[in-house]
């Protein structure tokens, strides 16, 4: 069976991560890397990234480590803090972290940065459904 199958399925299908240019740079068991350069298409009335594009980033890295094993999952829960504002042309970058999995439930901590400032903090909680689902 190919390792961390069910990742690579869901990324490579799924068109909203792929048309923001978000990018997997790492993948393994409970964890992984995503990057997204921020546009000008993506900013708010006060030239900063809209807080949806930066959930979304840490959202799809979450759900790229949750998914890194046989079994597919979905949110359950998830909440961001946001630290510091992003503009157009920055590169910002997710890592997800698995922090515990029992049963049919994982908690994920992702971090944003933008270089080496953290920019958002995002935690989700996960859990494994059915391949008939």
């Amino acid at each position: 069976m190919e390792r961390h199958r069910v990742a690579h399925a869901m990324f490579a299908a799924d068109v909203a991560s792929q048309k923001l240019g978000i990018e997997m740079v790492e993948l393994g068991d409970g964890h992984a890397v995503m990057s997204m350069t921020v546009t000008h298409d993506m900013v708010n009335g006060h030239a900063i990234t809209h807080g949806g594009f930066v959930f979304l980033l840490a959202d799809t890295t979450f759900a790229m480590a949750c998914n890194s094993y046989s079994d597919s999952a979905v949110a359950a829960r998830c909440d961001i803090r946001y630290l510091r504002p992003t503009k157009a042309g920055d590169v910002l970058v997710a890592e997800a972290v698995e922090r515990a999995r029992f049963g049919r439930n994982g908690i994920y901590d992702v971090r944003v940065t933008r270089g080496t400032e953290v920019v958002a903090e995002f935690r989700g909680d996960s859990r494994t459904i059915s391949s008939t689902a």
